[in-house]
């Protein structure tokens, strides 16, 4: 209103209108309707108009809407789905409005009840205790150090849990996912595959935030048919096998620190072939890791698509974590992103969200989001590591 006002307010002074229409960038057609607005109702004509049409073809009716309101106050613990059904029913003679309507109805009158986010603490999974090579692979980082170029090292060690053979010691510049991959899939090539992981819970490992605690990396490892660990928040111990060679690569490889990344990396490639190959270890009878270990038979290769002939449909997950289903845009996860999921309806308007072998959680006609299943599908189901 006020640029109008200011518009006007120069012609009433004066001003002709093709100058002035021109400085504020509008044809002389709309200068004269303003115009000719301020004249015929005053300051009340340069007011915002209501854009909206007179009519909304659209709109529910409000007889429709009464009597939603009135199924849904005398069924307070029906559902969208059912108040629709209920309709068509005693009043066959109208078109029936479609269920997300019928939802908006009720949200627009406070009648849906918020559905609470259920948060999963970060909990430790079962532990293995693994018998042979390849069983069981640990990995963590060893904890940040400073190099001389003043940058921080993160290191990446990946070790075989039964032989202690040190699969991979890489020099990183973080703990990011987008390091972590390239380091995982050179030691997958050249060892093949283990049957499980054990990682703590921190980042590349695990999303704090993610459906389940699952990071990319860790999907990718199932989809590789690989089961994950994880140890309880705050218990170290329980990899500490891993723990124990960390601080000797601490005290032989770190101290004092090199450089920079290519000279410390140089020193981690020869403190690998000094733990394999030439230092004893008591716990194996005084044996070397690279007399115990032997590559898995298990050979890296790309994953197939899943394949989920016991469900209703194989949908893609969109790249922000989405399921489309038509119109539909149910929220999964972003650590999917990329991955084939099945659905399969197991009840009227109620959805099974499955990936791979494990079932993730449900979605219905009324939450646009995966509600999770009350447990951690991905816990191995093995016996818990012997106390030794």
């Amino acid at each position: 209103m006020n640029e109008r006002l200011r518009f006007v307010a120069r012609l009433l002074d004066g001003e002709k209108m093709s100058v002035v229409c021109r400085e504020f960038g509008i044809s002389r057609k709309t200068g004269y309707k303003i115009y000719n607005r301020y004249k015929d109702f005053g300051l009340r004509g340069l007011e915002d108009r209501a854009r909206s049409p007179y009519r909304h073809p659209n709109k529910l009716p409000f007889q429709v809407e009464t009597a939603i309101l009135r199924v849904k106050r005398e069924h307070t613990s029906w559902g969208a789905p059912k108040i629709r059904e209920k309709l068509i029913k005693q009043y066959p003679m109208i078109k029936p409005p479609a269920i997300s309507t019928i939802h908006a109805t009720l949200d627009r009158h406070g009648l849906v009840k918020r559905r609470k986010h259920r948060r999963h603490k970060v909990q430790g999974t079962v532990l293995s205790d693994a018998r042979s090579p390849n069983e069981l692979w640990c990995s963590d980082y060893k904890g940040q150090f400073r190099l001389g170029n003043r940058k921080y090292c993160y290191p990446l060690t990946i070790t075989d849990y039964r032989s202690r053979y040190l699969l991979a010691c890489e020099a990183l510049e973080s703990t990011q996912e987008t390091g972590a991959f390239p380091v995982f899939e050179r030691v997958f090539r050249e060892f093949g595959l283990p049957t499980a992981i054990r990682t703590d819970n921190g980042v590349p490992f695990a999303s704090p935030h993610a459906l389940f605690g699952l990071s990319r990396l860790a999907v990718w490892w199932l989809r590789l048919g690989i089961a994950i660990e994880r140890i309880k928040p705050g218990h170290p111990q329980q990899n500490g096998r891993h723990e124990r060679m960390h601080l000797t690569l601490k005290n032989e490889a770190t101290k004092p620190p090199s450089f920079n990344f290519l000279q410390q990396q140089g020193r981690f490639d020869t403190f690998i072939e000094v733990y394999n190959h030439e230092r004893p270890h008591q716990a194996l009878g005084g044996r070397y890791p690279g007399e115990v270990y032997t590559p898995s038979a298990r050979e890296y290769q790309l994953p197939e698509v899943p394949d989920y002939p016991f469900h209703d449909r194989t949908i893609l997950v969109t790249q922000c974590g989405r399921i489309c289903i038509g119109r539909r845009k149910i929220n999964l996860s972003t650590v999917f992103a990329g991955q084939y999921i099945g659905i399969r309806e197991i009840a009227d308007e109620v959805w099974l969200v499955s990936f791979m072998d494990y079932d993730l959680g449900f979605f219905d006609t009324e939450v646009n989001r995966v509600e999770p299943v009350g447990y951690n599908p991905f816990a191995p189901k093995l016996l818990p590591m012997s106390s030794e």
